[in-house]
């Protein structure tokens, strides 16, 4: 089994920046593929970054392209979510999600079988 806890959410006025963390346990966690999702208050699901178990193959919803960065440190059992340029349409809760199998990304939240359990990004105009 694989437990994921995020950190790093909290206020911050549009423009700045936040870097979200989540550890996870589990010998897998190396080998399994990473995303972040959001959502908005009334809002579906959605995928907002995604890496693969080297870190060497990202992706990116285009409302976030080029100012969020995904990334991952195995050694540290730790994917990152480093948020630039941040904006009012951001705010949303942000969860970390591991698939069960396979070591490359999915963009569909149904193909993760671990979360975590969110943590509120609050951006001011």
């Amino acid at each position: 089994q694989v437990q994921l806890v995020e950190s790093g959410g909290g206020l911050v006025q549009a423009g700045g920046s936040l870097r979200l963390s989540c550890a996870a346990s589990g010998r897998t966690f190396s080998r399994s593929a990473m995303g972040w999702f959001r959502q908005a208050p009334g809002k579906e699901r959605d995928i907002v970054a995604a890496i693969n178990w080297s870190g060497g193959s990202t992706y990116y919803a285009d409302s976030v392209k080029g100012r969020f960065t995904i990334s991952r440190d195995n050694a540290k059992n730790t994917v990152y979510l480093q948020m630039n340029s941040l904006k009012p349409e951001d705010t949303a809760v942000y969860y970390c999600a591991a698939r069960r199998i396979g070591s490359t990304y999915s963009l569909t939240a149904g193909e993760y079988g671990y979360w975590g359990q969110g943590t509120q990004v609050t951006v001011s105009s």
